[in-house]
């Protein structure tokens, strides 16, 4: 179970990350070559997801026991 909500939280941070990049960057990062566009989304979407989506869902999803 533990992993399925892992998944669940990774699932629900990176998504919308990044639909959001994609619709405020898309048209800049549609013009870069496919290994520079992936390049750019990782360096922004790496950092978001370890320093501030995944620990905020993490307490938002964390259980009591």
């Amino acid at each position: 179970m533990k992993k399925l909500k892992s998944t669940f939280i990774v699932w629900i941070a990176i998504y919308p990350a990044i639909t959001a990049i994609l619709l405020v960057f898309g048209e800049y990062l549609n013009h870069l070559p496919l290994l520079l566009r992936t390049l750019v989304l990782t360096l922004i979407l790496v950092p978001l997801m370890v320093y501030l989506l995944i620990p905020f869902w993490t307490k938002v999803f964390k259980t009591t026991k």
